[in-house]
């Protein structure tokens, strides 16, 4: 028995008992009357009951089309709860746990204005930020990751992306740093500026999960007929920035990005004199939890607290003197 044409008959039994009249049933859903009569008349065979019967020039109903009516209406308004794409979503009733894969510098950055939204809305709802280990793996795929946020590559080919915002990358350096002598051109400072050669000449920290050495900067750098010494590569921004403050070595930022905690730590920020293509920051999903309502809901979090303003201002507030978090 084919059950879409199971739900098309108690459509046709709502019409009927809503109405009491095969000619109002047809007109409200839109077929004819002859249509309906023969719908009924099987119903009745369904049922073993009338259903309507003549009275006059009308029909009414019998009690056991009475008995019905209520409960038929009921079964359709589930049914069309399960079938409408995010029908009876409520965020305040849900209880999930979504985990984001991001790196250090923005969940750092975006943690508190993300969990905030949420919990704003679902107080039950937790949220598991995962390292970049699982970058360019399987994570999307097998369920392991809701979310990836950052520079969007090596995904498989069925993922969904979104982008978000384009956001440059800024050099760090300890606030008495050599570089800056007798030089201004840090975020917030006025003077001149810090030319490629340099910034060349300044030992680096690399940053890379793997060890890399190289990557576009000293692409950029080779095309000027220049190289910078990388003295250093680490695995997370978080252990750049604090080597940086002990250090003479510079690291890279993104601009605007953690304000607070880049003064807190006695860091200062200047433009990498390279014209670099800022990156293109987004997020991925696996395409099963598309239309999922609560999955979707918590995207447009996600992306409300990558491109509020307030995302990058949150850490303002820390004291000059608190631990980078």
């Amino acid at each position: 028995m084919d059950p879409w044409r199971d739900l098309n008959l108690l459509r046709v039994l709502d019409a009927l008992l809503q109405e009491n009249s095969v000619t109002r049933a047809a007109e409200r859903l839109g077929t004819s009357p002859a249509a309906v009569s023969r719908t009924l008349a099987r119903l009745r065979r369904a049922v073993g009951d009338p259903l309507l019967v003549r009275a006059g020039q009308g029909m009414v109903p019998t009690p056991r089309a009475e008995e019905l009516r209520g409960e038929v209406a009921a079964l359709l308004r589930g049914c069309d709860n399960v079938l409408r794409p995010g029908a009876g979503f409520d965020a305040a009733h849900l209880q999930r746990t979504f985990t984001v894969q991001a790196n250090d510098l923005l969940l750092v950055g975006l943690t508190r204005a993300l969990t905030d939204r949420v919990h704003a809305e679902a107080s039950q709802v937790d949220v598991v930020f995962l390292p970049e280990a699982l970058e360019g793996g399987p994570g999307l795929r097998q369920g392991w990751v809701d979310v990836e946020l950052g520079v969007l590559d090596h995904l498989d080919p069925e993922i969904r992306t979104r982008p978000l915002t384009r956001i440059s990358l800024v050099g760090v350096a300890r606030e008495g740093h050599p570089l800056f002598g007798g030089v201004g051109g840090g975020t917030g400072h006025g003077g001149g500026r810090i030319d490629v050669r340099r910034f060349a000449e300044a030992d680096h920290i690399g940053i890379s999960r793997h060890g890399k050495r190289l990557g576009p900067i000293d692409n950029a750098l080779a095309a000027r007929g220049l190289r910078r010494r990388v003295a250093v590569v680490v695995p997370s921004h978080t252990s750049a920035m604090l080597l940086a403050r002990e250090t003479d070595l510079i690291a890279l930022t993104l601009a605007d990005w953690l304000p607070g905690t880049i003064d807190a730590l006695g860091l200062r920020t200047f433009p990498i004199p390279l014209g670099l293509e800022p990156l293109e920051l987004g997020m991925a999903w696996h395409p099963r939890n598309s239309s999922d309502p609560g999955h979707r809901w918590f995207r447009d979090h996600v992306a409300s607290a990558v491109l509020a303003p307030h995302a990058r201002e949150a850490a303002r507030a820390v004291p000059r003197n608190a631990p980078y978090l």
